[in-house]
């Protein structure tokens, strides 16, 4: 049965409780993709069920070619799309969810989402764009906002609150430098009205969310009779912290579960030092040792381990104890070993040079300036040098994506013969080679890694081997 209004009495699985017809739109939301639907819609689908808005119905707008295929699939079917919960007991949890009301594509009628954009009732513009748009050149995206906050500004209105929902770091600190500075090219006046009226609160959001593909259409319809176009499939657990921070009023966000507090950054701390460098301390040795399913490696009892290890012995102690965080972290090896989620580990290791410095390397200068263990980062830094190097142990080429590849991967491969190579680059490791704790440690490792392999390594990190010293 064709997923759209007509049709959802007819549907077996839950949809939305509430009449769309009288829900106002207030969050005009730029790039509606697969994390947008299973995130944030999804929170505000909650309120709606719950009767607990009517004004904060959602409007996608598209800027790019692409959107203009989803603004059509989602058109088609009323702007409803499904959403799936792959549980990691192989339970699947699907719902539609009504929150998007609307979808306006830019290029065909940009006066209309200006419009959009400075209408009364708008008082949220929500963003995924990666964390490229908001790099030069800028995207069509500020000069439709900031042309709909200048008309606002000569109006008289408020401004609304501009929340940035990418996946980076201070991300309402970027959307601030990014706008205002755009702004200040085009209306220095815009731009100072702006900094006393626009907030950008900064977020932290969480939810594994893959590329829907053909076979989880297929599966959605052969399963509940659902056809849908564009419906998007997510893990479970899902987290948005957000800064209290609104220009012009906000949904009651808190009912839905979104954590609403004064600083974002411990918990922004949590995530980078958990999940993202948990992350990299399974996913190098993991691609050395053979695997290429994140789940598949995660189940491995010895990686497991070691990444268990990592968390509680260097990655917990470095932060602050606040609401969250345990269930957080016992939280996450479930969440690595849902097989449903199907991530792959090639995807993890892409871009290290960017994460590294930002996820790992901020754990192993607080543990070394209080005295704390480093030799577990030690180690995955060593795996990410021998995983550079371009070639598995089965003697297998390993494609290197990184944006320093091309530098990186000639030094790795130096390192046999001087051992240091790859940890003498200041620019990545900083002082870290004249750090003898750190530094022995990761010749160590690295040494084990190429006499004994990725999986003995592990074992003697953990004490598997019956060990009792490693250095």
């Amino acid at each position: 049965m064709k997923l759209n209004a007509r049709n959802l009495s007819n549907l077996t699985i839950p949809v939305p409780t509430y009449d769309r017809g009288q829900i106002n739109i207030g969050i005009a939301h730029f790039g509606v993709g697969g994390f947008h639907r299973a995130h944030e819609a999804m929170y505000v689908d909650s309120l709606l069920n719950e009767g607990l808005v009517q004004d904060w119905g959602i409007c996608g707008i598209g800027v790019l070619p692409d959107d203009r295929r989803m603004r059509d699939a989602l058109r088609s079917q009323d702007y409803l799309y499904t959403l799936i919960l792959e549980h990691p007991d192989g339970r699947q949890q699907p719902q539609v969810i009504g929150s998007i009301v609307d979808y306006l594509y830019a290029p065909e009628d940009p006066d209309s989402v200006i419009e959009l954009l400075a209408a009364p009732g708008t008082r949220i513009v929500s963003l995924t764009i990666t964390e490229g748009g908001y790099q030069p050149p800028l995207s069509a995206v500020f000069g439709l906002v900031t042309e709909a906050l200048n008309r606002r500004r000569e109006r008289g209105m408020p401004s609304p609150t501009i929340v940035s929902c990418d996946n980076i770091v201070d991300n309402g600190d970027v959307a601030r430098r990014a706008f205002t500075s755009y702004a200040e090219q085009v209306n220095p006046t815009l731009a100072q009205w702006m900094r006393e009226n626009t907030t950008f609160p900064n977020s932290m959001v969480d939810r594994i969310t893959p590329a829907t593909t053909p076979e989880m259409v297929k599966r959605l319809n052969s399963d509940y009779g659902v056809q849908d176009a564009r419906p998007v499939v997510a893990e479970p657990f899902s987290m948005w912290v957000l800064e209290d921070n609104f220009a012009d009023g906000r949904p009651p966000l808190d009912k839905a579960g979104v954590r609403l507090v004064d600083d974002v950054a411990p918990y922004e701390a949590i995530k980078l030092r958990l999940l993202n460098a948990g992350h990299q301390a399974l996913c190098y040795f993991a691609y050395l040792a053979g695997y290429r399913l994140v789940h598949e490696a995660a189940q491995d009892p010895v990686m497991a381990e070691f990444l268990a290890r990592y968390l509680d012995s260097e990655a917990m102690p470095t932060l602050a104890r606040i609401p969250g965080l345990e269930e957080f972290r016992h939280g996450l090896l479930p969440r690595l070993s849902n097989r449903y989620v199907g991530d792959t580990v090639t995807r993890l290791c892409t871009d290290s040079s960017d994460h590294v410095p930002k996820w790992l390397l901020p754990v192993v200068r607080d543990n070394l300036r209080s005295g704390g263990p480093v030799r577990l980062s030690a180690a995955i830094v060593a795996s990410w040098a021998r995983y550079a190097e371009g070639v598995d142990e089965r003697g297998q080429p390993i494609e290197v994506v990184d944006r320093l590849a091309d530098t990186l991967v000639p030094i790795a491969r130096s390192q046999r013969e001087n051992p240091t190579a790859f940890l003498a680059n200041r620019a990545l490791f900083g002082d870290l080679i004249d750090q003898k704790p750190f530094r022995e440690a990761y010749l160590w490792a690295l040494h084990s890694l190429h006499q004994q392999g990725a999986r003995t390594t592990l074992q003697a990190l953990i004490g598997a081997d019956g060990s009792t010293a490693l250095l």
